[in-house]
């Protein structure tokens, strides 16, 4: 027992020993774990390094140039593809000297007119060719591309500013730009090689060095001519192409940000000036002309301005606008104010769309007036190159290539969550604005969509007879962006496209039911119904008005007395909306719309405006799945129709279903004649949806083999398609 009481007593001596010295025991055993992982550390970097070495000898003793690897070797430059864009010829010389010293180094190199090579089908094919392509081109008259160059310019543009095309697209291609231009033209020097650069750049291509510009200037350019300039910046390609090809990396820390590179003083440099506003002139100066980054074109209407400056400028003109405001009020009074007030909220809505543009949130989007817009959809050109038609033109018939996307009124009631304008579009209750006439946005819509088709002159795949009909515009959807019925003179706008011979399809966001009611007839007219019960309706659009469920509702009673092709737009949205069946068909027995359109919500990109993900975005399946489920609790409504391209279902009232054939598409000519017939009698005449219908064909039926796509037209699949995010 004694032996075992001091057992105890020992053990328990122990034990209070450690935990009095617990700390040290703690410290102790960190230090131990602490050498430890830097002992592994240490040897493996060690081990790494040396095997690099390693790999550095054997690669210099088995590349003769540099250029040539052998079977065994990695591959890592396969080639060198050179694309011009030349006016004069410069830049196809340049080219083709540039591909002799590549060849030099026995690397295979292909010299291509970027009027001769389609970008869309082509540049996707780069990003895992291991190619590096190299891109000369020139700046014509005004900062524009030459003319074999405007199309690849276009393309690039387009698909850098669209949402629909991943940021990711070009990721893996690897380029170099050199620009030709004249510093005596100041505002437009090398405007052309710097979009290219920051286009690519956005695309996440990436620059295997700086951008160059040769200058044909002779005063100002670094080296005494462009020819120069050209030797000084090919003697540094060559040099980084014998680099890149013994498989060395890009000397670079990977924590670039806004199109250059912080790693390099030089570049640093260039940000800090480009933050003190030093100008385009004067950096010039203090580096050489041929070598600039992207961020350093400073100034003037066309220069690129980032989203993180875009809030330095809204702050200044705020501060601008009170300062206005307050100095109004001052001065002369209640009346001068409230003038000054329409007026600068018209400078202010204008000159925020106009800095938009500046960073192509609205790509190609032109502006008209004061309220007005007009974009050249994605479709249209779509339809141009026969490769498929919207979604209208599998349901009603439209001609996609001859249809213009407009809006008489930029503002909308609404901040939806899936809005692809991501709300940068004014936003309001009433018109504040001062009113331009119809005809005037009439003309300048139709000119401004003129010009943009006429871009596609000459462009690879584009059908010359689709494009002679593009120019001759046969329908407008008043559906690009806002609530096209707060126009005040939306009635005199709709009789003015009516006798141009164009068909209109007007969208309403449902907040505006008197004006739907006041509304003469037009060919087809939309409600979105984006939700089907009062609280998911506020998550969902976010309206501005506090009675927005009771307009909701009056606005489909409106909808309901309409004689001429009414639609619902439901736009479903996973985990948000797609389980209101019930309450869905309820709300379609009260406005009695014609036709039902149930379409997937198409994501637009992350947004602090919108929590939405990919997440959200149903499967055609899923939609299908939907449409059966409601079509079981409408008797009077069926199937008619799918575009499984712009992931949509088009549901029908039977009375379009005649003798057992759907007839949903319209004809067009015989709305024409309808509707001058009403005018003619001063709106006495009426006339109905059933009266201008025509046949749909079988492959726009629901379940047919074709899906929706219009067998005339070959289908366009992306070959880079995991990286692109299609949408109607």
């Amino acid at each position: 027992l004694e032996v075992s009481m001091d057992t105890w007593s020992y053990f328990h001596t122990c034990l209070v020993s450690i935990w009095l010295h617990r700390f040290y025991i703690y410290s102790a055993v960190a230090f131990g774990i602490s050498l430890w992982i830097v002992v592994q550390f240490t040897t493996s970097r060690t081990k790494r390094k040396v095997g690099e070495n390693l790999l550095q000898e054997l690669g210099a003793d088995k590349v003769g140039n540099g250029c040539a690897p052998p079977q065994a070797q990695e591959v890592h430059v396969a080639g060198v593809k050179i694309f011009y864009g030349s006016q004069t010829g410069t830049a196809k010389r340049f080219a083709k000297a540039l591909a002799e010293a590549v060849t030099s180094l026995n690397l295979p190199v292909e010299v291509i007119n970027m009027g001769d090579y389609d970008p869309e089908d082509g540049l996707s094919e780069e990003t895992s060719s291991r190619n590096i392509c190299v891109f000369l081109v020139a700046t014509y008259t005004e900062g524009q591309p030459p003319e074999s160059a405007a199309w690849f310019c276009k393309w690039l543009e387009e698909a850098a500013n669209d949402f629909r095309v991943g940021k990711s697209f070009l990721q893996g291609l690897r380029y170099a730009v050199f620009g030709l231009g004249n510093s005596a033209y100041v505002d437009h020097y090398n405007t052309v090689g710097r979009r290219m650069d920051r286009w690519l750049w956005m695309l996440s291509a990436s620059r295997i060095m700086t951008r160059a510009e040769g200058d044909c200037n002779v005063a100002q350019s670094k080296h005494g001519s462009i020819e120069a300039d050209f030797e000084a910046w090919r003697a540094k390609f060559l040099t980084r192409l014998q680099a890149l090809c013994r498989g060395e990396k890009q000397p670079c820390t990977g924590e670039c940000k806004k199109g250059k590179c912080k790693s390099s003083g030089k570049q640093s440099k260039e940000s800090s000036d480009h933050e003190h506003g030093t100008s385009e002139h004067e950096n010039s100066e203090a580096e050489e002309l041929f070598e600039t980054s992207s961020e350093e074109e400073a100034g003037g209407a066309d220069s690129v301005v980032d989203v993180e400056d875009l809030g330095n400028i809204m702050d200044h003109m705020k501060k601008a606008k009170v300062l206005l405001l307050e100095g109004a009020w001052n001065a002369h009074g209640v009346h001068h104010f409230r003038y000054q007030l329409v007026c600068l909220v018209d400078q202010f809505l204008q000159a925020k769309l106009n800095c938009l543009m500046i960073f192509a949130l609205f790509s190609g989007y032109k502006l008209i007036g004061s309220h007005s817009g007009v974009k050249l959809c994605r479709w249209t050109k779509s339809m141009l190159r026969g490769r498929g038609g919207c979604y209208k033109h599998t349901f009603y018939g439209i001609e996609s290539h001859r249809c213009m996307e407009a809006t008489p009124s930029l503002a909308c009631a609404n901040k939806c969550v899936f809005c692809w304008r991501h709300h940068t579009n004014p936003v309001g209750t009433e018109w504040r604005w001062k009113m331009d006439q119809p005809e005037v946005i009439l003309q300048e819509a139709i000119e401004n969509h003129q010009n943009m088709i006429k871009q596609f002159k000459g462009v690879s795949g584009v059908k010359a007879a689709r494009l002679e009909e593009a120019l001759r515009v046969k329908h407008c959807a008043l559906s690009l962006v806002g609530e096209p019925i707060m126009y005040p003179q939306i009635n005199r706008f709709v009789r003015l496209l009516h006798q141009h011979g164009i068909s209109t399809f007007l969208v309403t966001n449902a907040q505006f039911p008197e004006e739907i009611r006041r509304l003469e007839p037009v060919t087809q007219l939309y409600v979105s119904v984006d939700a089907s019960t009062k609280e998911s309706l506020r998550r969902i659009d976010r309206p501005l008005f506090k009675d927005f469920w009771q307009r909701f509702l009056d606005s489909l009673k409106a909808l309901a007395e309409k004689q001429q092709r009414t639609v619902y737009r439901l736009t479903l949205v996973k985990a948000w909306n797609v389980d209101e069946l019930r309450a869905y068909a309820d709300l379609i027995s009260l406005g009695k719309p014609d036709f039902i359109e149930v379409k997937g919500v198409t994501y637009c990109g992350e947004s602090s405006a919108s929590s939405l993900t990919m997440a959200n975005v149903p499967w055609h399946g899923e939609v299908v799945s939907f449409v059966q489920e409601l079509a079981r609790l409408l008797p009077d409504y069926g199937i008619a129709c799918e575009h499984e391209h712009s992931n949509c279902v088009l549901m029908a009232h039977s009375k379009f279903q005649v003798d057992g054939e759907w007839r949903t598409w319209i004809d067009y000519g015989r709305f024409q004649e309808l509707v001058r017939e009403h005018e003619r009698s001063g709106g006495s005449r009426t006339f109905s949806a059933a009266e201008y219908t025509a046949r749909t064909p079988p492959w726009a039926l629901f379940g047919a083999r074709e899906r929706g796509f219009d067998p005339l037209d070959v289908r366009f699949q992306r070959k880079n398609k995991a990286r692109d995010i299609s949408g109607c």
